[in-house]
């Protein structure tokens, strides 16, 4: 296909305007793709974010995007319990399709996410494509080597606060600032794992491969949450802690709650017999060197909040204009919604879960 690329952004709240809205609407991008639609259900959201990203179009329903032919690819910036619908709603369309995390709630919906798509011809690019990262490809070409040893045990997580409660896009005034995050704490897409544990997994997976089993303590720490003087009742679970066996007597401890963390960021810390990686740091040696960016993250991109949604977006671009797969693959997205999913049943069962999907890691030649 030749350039540009007509995108619809799916969902014009916080991170339609942050990841997709801001980032596509600069200069340095207009050659390979360009703001096509933007739909939004909320009356004249749509409407806004068009007039001020420069949208050519824009609709009240997922339905009119979807039925204009200036659109190639949607990226579905909407709440991850929609994500699977939506998703099979635009492959059917034969639009090509970015995820935001994650693609689904369910392995089974992305087993039929990814067959349908290879059925239709259509590209999946899934958030987050963590291994885009030098860093953590650095990491990765490490364990492969052997500088740490046989592994032994792993930890990563995250605590989200009440961070989605004071985002920019939410506590000021008008249809572009009030956006409604009550989805965060409903089911079936809501709560820490799918949201930002996802980004810990991601890595610790890319970085040492796929798990194979998950056992899981989960609960509900706060049952209401308050946002601009309103009670919102919280549905889905704000504490799960989850212990995954790799096998070979390697096992990771991951957990997303509400507060508390022993890890830093979304990083991992991997200990091996004859060494160990905390952060980005490798027996204390900083792997996170100056200038270190993800491929298409240049320039305003790189002061800019949610550079690397707009990196995942340009690898579906790349990969639709110039047929080069990305590693930010729906197999790899599809692994960890096993593992959360798992990990939840495991936490209702008290059984241990066995995973049944996998993917294939970065080899070292790549790295």
């Amino acid at each position: 296909m030749r350039g540009p690329l007509g995108m619809g952004v799916v969902g014009a709240g916080a991170i339609g305007m942050r990841g997709a809205l801001s980032h596509l609407s600069l200069p340095d991008v207009r050659d390979r793709v360009r703001l096509a639609a933007v739909c939004d259900p909320v009356p004249g959201r749509a409407e806004a974010a068009a007039k001020k990203y420069g949208v050519s179009a824009f609709y009240r329903s997922y339905e009119e995007l979807l039925a204009d032919p200036n659109v190639d690819a949607v990226t579905l910036c909407t709440p991850i319990g929609l994500h699977y619908e939506q998703g099979m709603a635009a492959i059917e369309a034969g639009k090509h399709v970015h995820f935001n995390k994650t693609m689904a709630t369910k392995v089974e919906e992305a087993d039929r996410l990814i067959a349908r798509a290879a059925e239709k011809g259509v590209r999946l690019v899934a958030s987050p494509g963590m291994m885009l990262f030098p860093h953590n490809r650095r990491i990765r070409r490490l364990v492969l080597q052997g500088e740490l040893g046989k592994l032994v045990w792993a930890v990563a997580g995250v605590a989200t606060g009440d961070y989605h409660l004071k985002e920019e896009f939410r506590v000021g005034q008008g249809v572009l600032a009030n956006v409604d995050p009550s989805w965060y704490f409903k089911k079936p897409g809501g709560g820490p794992q799918y949201d930002v544990t996802v980004y810990c997994l991601h890595i610790l997976t890319g970085i040492v491969g796929p798990a194979k089993r998950v056992s899981a303590f989960s609960g509900l720490v706060l049952p209401e949450r308050e946002f601009r003087g309103r009670k919102i009742a919280c549905e889905m679970d704000d504490s799960t802690l989850m212990l995954l066996d790799f096998g070979g007597s390697f096992f990771a401890f991951v957990y997303g709650t509400v507060v508390g963390t022993v890890s830093q960021g979304f990083q991992p810390n991997i200990y091996g017999e004859k060494g160990s990686v905390v952060g980005t740091r490798f027996n204390g040696k900083e792997l996170s060197l100056p200038g270190d960016r993800q491929p298409h993250v240049v320039g305003a991109h790189s002061q800019m909040a949610e550079s690397h949604v707009f990196e995942d977006m340009m690898q579906l671009v790349d990969w639709v204009l110039d047929g080069v797969p990305s590693i930010a693959s729906a197999e790899h997205a599809r692994h960890v919604i096993d593992i959360i999913e798992s990990g939840y049943r495991a936490a209702e069962t008290g059984r241990t879960q066995e995973l049944r999907t996998t993917f294939e890691p970065l080899p070292i030649e790549v790295l």
